[in-house]
C-alpha cells in the first residue's frame, strides 16, 4: 500500500491588489460620510462612521491575508480559510457591538449601519476587480526579448511580417 501523494503548493498568482483600490474607493467616501453623518446628526455618531468603515477595512484586510496565504499553500485551503475567517470575524463583531455601552460614545445603530454599507461597498469592489482581471487559460508567452544593440548606437529593424503583402513598387 502506498501513501497518498503529498500536495503541492500552488502556483497560482495570489494577488492582494484589491485591497489598494478597496482603500481608495473607502477614504474618499468615508471622508464625506464622517462630515455628512456629524453634521447632520452629531459628532459621535461621525466618529461611529469613522470606527466602522475602519472596523470593515481591517476585516477585509484580514480575510485577503489569510485567503491569500491559504491559496499560496494550496488551492483547496483557500474555502476553509475564507469561511472559518469569516466565522471568527462575525463572532468578533458581535463581542465588540455587545461590549459597547448602549449610550457610549459610540452608536451602535450608527456602527451597525456603517459595517453594512461598508461591506456591501468592498463586495461591490471585490467583485468589480475580479470581474476586469484578466483570467488566462493557460500561461501567457513571456514578452521577446529585445533586440541586440549593433554597434552604430541604433535598435535593429524590426523583421517583416511574412503576413502582410509586399507593394512590388
Amino acid at each position: 500500500m502506498s501513501a497518498p501523494p503529498a500536495r503541492q503548493p500552488s502556483d497560482a498568482p495570489w494577488d492582494l491588489a484589491f485591497l489598494r483600490v478597496g482603500l481608495l474607493v473607502t477614504l474618499p467616501l468615508t471622508a464625506v460620510a464622517v462630515v455628512l453623518v456629524g453634521a447632520l446628526l452629531s459628532w459621535a455618531d461621525g466618529l461611529s462612521v469613522l470606527v466602522g468603515a475602519a472596523v470593515v477595512t481591517s476585516f477585509f484586510g484580514v480575510s485577503g491575508l489569510v485567503v491569500t496565504w491559504a491559496g499560496r499553500v494550496h488551492d483547496s485551503y483557500t474555502l476553509p480559510a475564507a469561511l472559518g475567517t469569516f466565522l471568527v470575524k462575525m463572532l468578533v463583531l458581535v463581542a465588540v457591538l455587545k461590549a459597547l455601552p448602549e449610550d457610549g460614545w459610540v452608536d451602535r445603530r450608527v456602527l451597525g449601519w456603517t459595517v453594512v454599507v461598508g461591506a456591501l461597498l468592498w463586495s461591490v469592489v471585490q467583485a468589480r476587480w475580479v470581474w476586469t482581471k484578466p483570467l488566462y487559460y493557460v500561461t501567457p508567452p513571456a514578452p521577446p526579448e529585445p533586440s541586440p544593440v549593433s554597434g552604430h548606437g541604433s535598435v535593429d529593424p524590426p523583421a517583416e511580417d511574412p503576413e502582410t503583402p509586399t507593394t512590388r513598387g
